[in-house]
């Protein structure tokens, strides 16, 4: 019975080759790997997509009816949306970058703060509704 003792980074080490081979006998929606590569790419996308929608939505659906944030996420313009993907690549991509897009978000809200609610609040309230009205 003193055999059958295994360590756990062994037991661990099992289990991930099982895994392994388990998922090599998988097969995809399509017999070529490069295709199979692209769906995946394309449902991943879509979904973190619409989970950055809802999200947003919800954050907005505090302040806004369901239909206004709705209104704010989808119109969204083609600058805007490159804009944040840039931003949250250089943000994700190494440390330095985490710094300077966090540092800029922290300067621009140490400023809105600064020109107070009232102001602050009218600016954004009035770009709101132009990106509304845009839709």
């Amino acid at each position: 019975m003193a055999g059958l003792k295994i360590s756990g980074k062994r037991a661990g080490n099992r289990a991930v080759g099982a895994a392994q081979d388990k998922l090599a006998k998988v097969e995809g929606p399509s017999p070529n790997p490069m295709t199979n590569l692209v769906i995946t790419d394309v449902a991943m996308r879509a979904g973190g997509r619409l989970l950055r929608h809802l999200a947003e939505r919800a954050l907005l659906g505090a302040k806004f009816s369901p239909e206004t944030a709705k209104g704010i996420v989808q119109g969204r313009s083609m600058k805007q949306t490159l804009i944040g993907t840039a931003l949250a690549r250089f943000a994700t991509s190494s440390v330095p970058g985490g710094l300077i897009v966090g540092g800029g978000m922290l300067a621009k809200s140490l400023y809105d703060r600064k020109k107070g609610k009232g102001v602050a609040g009218a600016e954004g309230n009035a770009s709101i509704a132009k990106q509304v009205k845009r839709r």
